[in-house]
């Protein structure tokens, strides 16, 4: 699933492992998300959402053509 973790990240000028604090999970998690190697859990979307104070669907793609391998 895209996300713009990356890019929300880079304009507050954090860590993943800062936002991993935040948001409470691990580094890897973070980098595993931002790679698409993950899909977040909707608890920890939410968080995500909350920390960068969007909704979940300003963080997450969750349009139906990047579900297709799902």
């Amino acid at each position: 699933m895209k996300s713009r973790i990356r890019e929300l990240r880079a304009a507050r000028r954090i860590s993943q492992e800062e936002l991993a604090q935040a948001v409470g999970t691990t580094r890897q998690t973070i980098t595993s998300i931002e790679t698409e190697k993950y899909i977040a859990s909707l608890p920890l979307a939410y968080r995500i959402a909350r920390y960068f104070d969007l909704h979940i669907e300003d963080v997450f793609d969750l349009s139906e053509e990047n579900h297709e391998a799902l």
